[in-house]
């Protein structure tokens, strides 16, 4: 990668209780990351925080100065605990109010006016400059404001959100990966992989042991932005396999397996 071209970096803060007692498990996190890396947007922190005001203004004050974008999830709803956006709206020291287009878009929902009561309303007040994430599941809508979108804690209304965010993100260069697999105990390729690290230092090398029905082995990816420098140091990994006695096998987007010995 050219050395003046900009990395694009994003933080994910995911809010809530229930995330932190162990009541709902966080997949949020995860498809965000798959999402912005098909965008070349690297995901480089992810925290946990309460339904606690000032932790929630902590946390994004702090990840929205480090990092190009932070994506927040949960808090928007209608109930008495869903604050992110006072405590958005307190990070960024402006006001919140009911917002005339979220407004709409909420009550046209109700053929009864009556059941768009005040606690629904709720999801209708926005900080001030903020604009709208469109919903496409409930049409309570997200907002952003300056770097931070903000988006609802339930994976299929926070999905559809993110289809709205996309367009208003800057592109980085994607990151390629080749996944090699072998039989080998992790300590038994340690060393070689050290030195095959320090002599190809455009990527990343990860090790990632397995423990599976038929036996152990360990995947080693390479991740990196230059395909060149990825198949160089991927190319130098399986030599090392090989000079151990093992087969390397290379691992498909889908799973599938296929010894290079063979191949």
């Amino acid at each position: 990668m050219n050395e003046t071209e900009k990395v694009v970096t994003a933080a994910v803060l995911v809010i809530g209780d229930e995330i932190l007692s162990g009541r709902t498990q966080d997949t949020n996190t995860n498809y965000i990351a798959r999402f912005l890396a098909a965008l070349g947007i690297d995901l480089r922190e992810a925290r946990v925080v309460p339904d606690v005001e000032e932790e929630i203004v902590a946390a994004v004050n702090a990840l929205r100065a480090r990092y190009d974008y932070v994506f927040t999830t949960g808090g928007i709803g209608p109930t008495h605990d869903d604050i992110t956006a006072d405590a958005i709206a307190r990070a960024f020291g402006v006001g919140i109010d009911y917002h005339p287009e979220a407004m709409a878009l909420l009550a046209a929902r109700y053929s009864n006016p009556a059941d768009f009561n005040e606690m629904r309303r709720r999801m209708a007040r926005i900080p001030l400059g903020g604009e709208l994430i469109r919903n496409s599941v409930s049409a309570a809508p997200g907002f952003r404001i300056g770097n931070v979108f903000v988006m609802a804690g339930v994976p299929m209304i926070m999905r559809a959100m993110l289809e709205d965010v996309a367009p208003r993100l800057k592109r980085g260069r994607v990151v390629t990966s080749v996944v090699i697999e072998t039989r080998l105990p992790e300590g038994r390729i340690a060393a070689a992989l050290a030195q095959i690290q320090s002599q190809h230092r455009g990527v990343a090398i990860g090790s990632y042991p397995f423990y599976r029905e038929d036996g152990f082995g360990v995947q080693l990816v390479v991740r990196g932005r230059e395909e060149a420098a990825v198949a160089a140091a991927a190319a130098a990994i399986e030599q090392a396999i090989r000079s151990l006695g093992a087969a390397p096998m290379r691992v498909a987007r889908n799973g599938s397996r296929a010894s290079e010995e063979s191949s």
